[in-house]
């Protein structure tokens, strides 16, 4: 079972930032950082870093391709942009 993640103010984690830091390495448990109350970052290990960062060009890569293996035409982009426009006023 996965531990839950702490969550902490940003004036808590400045106190004990080495901590934060040293658990998210050591032990891989992220911190979630609230200002005012909202979530607004995380403290998590390098490599949980990079592998989401690999995770996210796999699905890039893979809806590009799929986006081109699909012979059917797109919708230009001026119409979308004039649809957008139209929403707006």
């Amino acid at each position: 079972m996965t531990q839950p993640m702490p969550i902490e103010s940003i004036r808590d984690v400045r106190a004990h930032l080495a901590e934060v830091v040293e658990r998210a390495d050591r032990d891989d448990v992220p911190t979630v950082i609230t200002r005012r109350g909202k979530q607004v970052a995380a403290v998590v290990s390098i490599e949980v870093l990079r592998k989401y960062q690999e995770w996210e060009e796999r699905e890039i890569n893979r809806i590009i391709d799929e986006r081109l293996a699909d012979p059917a035409p797109g919708v230009p982009i001026e119409d979308v942009m004039r649809e957008t426009l139209q929403r707006s006023e």
